[in-house]
């Protein structure tokens, strides 16, 4: 199955599909070991404590996403 990535409304990514495939790194190069998830959410408010995953910060900050995706030259 393939990987998929949802941006939620004001929210996380919620990426799910076989994550098996993915290979999360950090910026050091360091792995991540999502081993045995059936389904990640990533942070995007950039509040999160347990980055780079969403621990639900979002909701008390206020966070508010852009409404549409806008694809970039680059």
């Amino acid at each position: 199955m393939a990987i998929k990535m949802l941006f939620t409304p004001n929210g996380p990514i919620a990426v799910s599909g076989d994550l098996s495939e993915l290979k999360l790194t950090d910026s050091t190069g360091q792995p991540i070991d999502i081993s045995g998830e059936k389904k990640i959410f990533l942070c995007r408010c950039g509040g999160s404590v347990t980055k780079p995953f969403c621990d639900g910060t979002h909701t008390t900050i206020g966070f508010q996403a852009a409404e549409a995706a806008v694809r970039g030259d680059g």
